[in-house]
């Protein structure tokens, strides 16, 4: 496979509003500037995500995780806090969504996620993202987040610099493009509290994700999309996989992460029982044993689902059709040295996505 690490520090879109150097790189060598984006400004999607995950000492059934959305999609705007539980005896989840129409760039989201806060605020919810020199900085507060309760969060997350997963890929369609950023391994303190009790993350063990995304997508999309941290014999691993994001010929986001270095991978094949069409989100099988293989046959993974995070919306237009499964990953993992990693019940999550928006 053809793959094109960038290394040079350079403008993303062209006076055409074009991707001029496709591939990826370690981190944001790509200036994003929205104003120079050529398709019409509805179109445009703007994300920052946050999965936030505590794993219990021997996967006991304490496990939990939190996810964190603000957007501004152009023509709506999707703001959403999840909840999960993840122990292996009664696993739940819930998932809270306010919709704002129309914020087409009034959001102000910042075009790097080195610097600048993103933030929204209604009389439900007030949730911000703050990003300080090393480390970032979560607070939510949501009204009635479930049966009248209010959730409250404040996370620290530390962000020293570490390399990550960076790509820029155009879609076959004129002026559509996907640039994102996946910061893994980020250790994660704090708390959450809901319905009477606090949920603690403990930055010895416990990790964040951010998925920071930019970009102009065509309406009809189906992707796959993995991640996960772990602390494994004293080192800190993560991993991203993922496809559907585009035309990616010139790269992959797939990678490996240790101790704050990406390891690049090859193609990536989900394998979910059952699923045998790109676009059939009825057929598969999301609760059976996944597999999970690269080209280069440095990632070879047995993943055990625990959750399916499922949602679906259908607004004619808007159509979005979610599964997120959380479960346990077990396998190994190669790094460019040829160290061989062995994964044993990692909690993480990999999703199959279909939206029309």
């Amino acid at each position: 496979m053809r793959s094109i690490e960038i290394t040079d520090s350079q403008m993303l879109l062209g006076s055409d509003g074009e991707i001029v150097n496709p591939g990826w790189a370690r981190s944001l060598v790509w200036q994003y500037k929205r104003d120079m984006i050529r398709a019409p400004k509805y179109r445009i999607k703007e994300w920052d995500y946050y999965i936030v995950i505590h794993d219990s000492i021997g996967g006991g059934d304490e496990s939990f995780a939190a996810a964190f959305t603000i957007s501004d999609d152009g023509y709506i705007g999707l703001q959403s806090v999840s909840l999960l539980h993840l122990g292996s005896g009664n696993p739940s989840e819930h998932t809270q969504t306010v919709l704002n129409l129309f914020p087409m760039g009034r959001m102000h989201m910042p075009e790097s996620s080195e610097a600048g806060n993103s933030h929204f605020k209604n009389d439900r919810l007030r949730l911000l993202y703050q990003k300080d020199e090393n480390e970032r900085h979560i607070k939510c507060a949501f009204k009635d987040f479930n049966n009248g309760k209010l959730l409250k969060a404040d996370i620290k997350l530390e962000d020293p610099g570490m390399q990550s997963m960076v790509i820029a890929t155009p879609w076959d369609e004129k002026h559509a493009f996907y640039y994102n950023q996946k910061i893994n391994c980020m250790k994660a303190s704090g708390t959450i509290t809901f319905d009477g009790r606090t949920y603690t993350f403990d930055r010895d063990r416990d990790y964040a994700t951010l998925d920071w995304g930019r970009g102009v997508w065509t309406y009809d999309n189906t992707w796959y999309w993995g991640n996960g941290n772990a602390r494994i014999d004293g080192h800190d691993f993560g991993f991203n996989i993922g496809y559907g994001f585009g035309n990616t010929s010139a790269a992959t986001e797939n990678v490996i992460i240790y101790d704050g270095i990406v390891h690049k991978l090859d193609d990536i094949n989900i394998e979910i029982p059952g699923d045998v069409s790109l676009y059939d989100m009825d057929s598969p099988k999301y609760m059976d044993k996944w597999k999970i293989t690269s080209s280069d046959n440095r990632f070879n993974m047995t993943f055990s689902p625990v959750l399916d995070r499922a949602a679906k919306l259908d607004y004619k237009l808007i159509v979005s059709d979610q599964h997120q499964v959380f479960g346990r990953m077990s396998g190994v993992a190669v790094l460019d040295d040829g160290t061989t990693i062995k994964i044993q019940d990692m909690l993480c999550f990999i999703e199959k996505v279909h939206n029309k928006y």
